[in-house]
């Protein structure tokens, strides 16, 4: 796909959508194109960052969740999975909040959308947030 063939979307609800769309046509192999992984100061995992044909993309989960393919799935007390997927362009747009919401079993975590911009134009790493 062509940069030029990439529309913006016209609501957060569809740049989200078109960002998860972009995320997916990844594959299961997605790890191959992550720009950045963040973790808190217990070097648990809060985030990635994806290039994708249609630009940067950011992947959290929101809420209790399991961490690791190892990790029993957390399901809530009446047979409901839990944490929410939160995926967006993390480039954005003029709507868009800087912050961006993560979580790990430290607990809830706002992240910078121009930080984590300027910490995945550089070579593929991972971030240790405060």
């Amino acid at each position: 796909m062509d940069e030029s063939d990439i529309t913006t979307p016209t609501s957060p609800e569809s740049r989200r959508q078109a960002a998860a769309e972009a995320l997916a046509a990844l594959g299961v192999q997605r790890s191959e194109h992550q720009a950045l992984s963040v973790q808190c100061p217990r070097s648990h995992h809060l985030a990635a960052v994806y290039k994708t044909n249609a630009g940067l993309v950011y992947h959290a989960i929101e809420g209790p969740h399991a961490h690791g393919s190892r990790d029993r799935v957390d399901t809530g007390h009446h047979g409901t999975p839990s944490g929410t997927e939160y995926v967006d362009f993390l480039a954005g747009d003029s709507l868009s909040d800087d912050g961006l919401p993560a979580w790990c079993d430290c607990g809830p975590y706002t992240l910078s959308r121009s930080e984590l911009l300027e910490a995945a134009a550089g070579p593929p790493r991972t971030l240790h947030v405060p």
